[in-house]
């Protein structure tokens, strides 16, 4: 995963005369770019939300359940984790937030046993086959 972009590239629309201040800021050193200045506003509104977000995380993951596994931020399998869920029976669904990834030399057919079902916003590091097989983009 050390090779991997953790970055994910958006689109937003800003009207002129915001964008001209963000520029002013810009020009004058306050901020090292145009993504510098808005990755830095995000910050701070994700900071005066937090504990919106919390209440979210919180909710979330109580009303996971035993048969259920819930994520925000990094979740990964190894190919040894999914060998030692598929021989202890394990079954669940995963459902998440962030960077999925699963270790691309694990067995398939055991990943698919063991994980019933993905659904997942953001970034997923795995092979074509296990993304075609859990509808993953």
């Amino acid at each position: 995963m050390a090779n991997e972009n953790l970055n994910e590239k958006v689109s937003v629309n800003i009207n002129t005369s915001t964008l001209s201040e963000i520029d002013l800021l810009v020009d004058n050193g306050y901020y090292s770019n145009r993504s510098d200045f808005i990755n830095h506003a995000l910050r701070l509104a994700l900071k005066e939300d937090r504990s919106t977000i919390d209440r979210i995380i919180e909710k979330n993951t109580k009303s996971a359940g035993k048969e259920s596994n819930w994520f925000i931020g990094l979740y990964g399998f190894t190919a040894k984790e999914v060998e030692e869920m598929y021989a202890e029976g394990e079954k669940f669904s995963l459902s998440g937030y962030g960077v999925l990834t699963i270790d691309k030399n694990c067995d398939e057919e055991k990943l698919f046993a063991v994980v019933e079902s993905i659904r997942h916003r953001g970034k997923v590091i795995c092979s074509q086959s296990v993304k075609e097989h859990y509808g993953l983009k």
